[in-house]
């Protein structure tokens, strides 16, 4: 009789681990850089001074996460992701959430998937999939302009589905309103959808979401865009907008706004000078791979802003150049230098009108 029991589990384990096969993965980046901002000064009367500091993130957010993957077998997959981001410098989180990422899906080889909880919207997906900033690095975390413009890039309480029939890839997006938002993408309600075409050396993409603040207000972002690789050469141009509606959250509006340069404001206050009607973003850049090792990218940004006051009309300028260095297929360290130009009515919160950043950093990703 035992030997019977026996042999049943023997059966049953075997029969269990032919049906599904788990695997748990851990990633992540550790990225630190020396910065070195000029006009940098906390008040007007300083605005003149340069802040030297260790990034806790050059190119890169430092990140620890996981990925679960099981296979049921027939195709299907259940997927799960946790992501935490934090900061090389402290070993502190990066921001109040510590899981900047917390999803659940099912996979399927013939239907797409299917995510359900806080992750990547489609904007940010249009972007980093199709004509990112720089082959070798989406964007640069330290200096990313691109990412201010894709309603702060993650939702919670979202619903995503994906699916891809040779070189087309669709997307759907749709999240609940839940509690009150004080960031642009936490609890605020959304739908959208993204399109995208690739075909040898070249890819295309286009998105819109609808995103709606606690009072029912929205603001409606839209992308295009597209890029070319050959060889060494990867280039890329874009165009987003984002369109407020009246009397849409004005702090989650400045919030967007502050994102793209970092702490802009308007003469006027805060809270209501620095509201957008229309806020447009015109982007391009190239990257050319010198070596196997050496990379050399450029790219800039022209942000274009009607306010719902003229107290709020400005534009923006930006140009940021990298030089990458990779000692391995993980390891790699990079020079960077930026540049920002604030026109019409628009300045740092310092008063500043423009601003410049140094840096030199080692990532390494795992």
């Amino acid at each position: 009789m035992k030997k019977a029991y026996f042999a049943i589990g023997l059966l049953a384990a075997s029969t269990s681990a032919a049906w599904a096969q788990s695997s748990v993965t851990m990633y992540g980046i550790v990225d630190a850089a020396v910065r070195m901002t000029t006009n940098a000064g906390a008040t007007a009367a300083t605005n003149g001074d340069s802040i030297t500091s260790l990034a806790p993130g050059g190119l890169s957010q430092s990140r620890l996460g996981i990925n679960v993957v099981e296979d049921m077998g027939g195709g299907l997959k259940a997927i799960a992701n946790l992501e935490h981001r934090l900061q090389s410098d402290t070993g502190t989180a990066s921001a109040g959430d510590f899981w900047r990422q917390s999803w659940v899906g099912l996979q399927s080889s013939e239907f797409g998937r299917i995510t359900l909880g806080r992750q990547y919207n489609i904007l940010f997906d249009a972007y980093t999939s199709t004509y990112a900033s720089f082959k070798y690095s989406p964007y640069i975390e330290a200096f990313k302009p691109e990412i201010g413009m894709s309603l702060g890039a993650r939702n919670d309480n979202m619903v995503k589905y994906l699916v891809e029939v040779g070189g087309l890839r669709f997307e759907a997006q749709v999240s609940a309103g839940e509690g009150n938002a004080t960031t642009v993408g936490a609890n605020g309600k959304s739908i959208g959808a993204l399109l995208r075409y690739a075909t040898g050396p070249f890819a295309i993409a286009g998105a819109y979401v609808d995103l709606k603040d606690t009072a029912g207000k929205s603001v409606k972002a839209m992308t295009v865009g597209g890029s070319w690789t050959s060889g060494p050469w990867y280039i890329n141009g874009g165009w987003a907008r984002n369109d407020f509606a009246t009397g849409f959250n004005p702090t989650l509006n400045v919030q967007l706004l502050g994102s793209i340069a970092g702490a802009l404001t308007t003469i006027a206050p805060v809270a209501t000078g620095g509201a957008a009607s229309v806020r447009d973003m015109y982007m391009a850049g190239v990257t050319y791979q010198l070596t196997p090792q050496w990379n050399i990218g450029g790219h800039g940004w022209y942000t274009k802003q009607d306010g719902l006051s003229a107290g709020a009309n400005g534009k923006t300028g930006h140009v940021a150049v990298v030089l990458d260095y990779a000692f391995s297929k993980r390891t790699d360290a990079y020079l960077e230098f930026d540049h920002s130009k604030i026109g019409g009515r628009l300045m740092f919160a310092n008063g500043a009108d423009s601003r410049q950043g140094y840096m030199a950093g080692l990532r390494h990703r795992f």
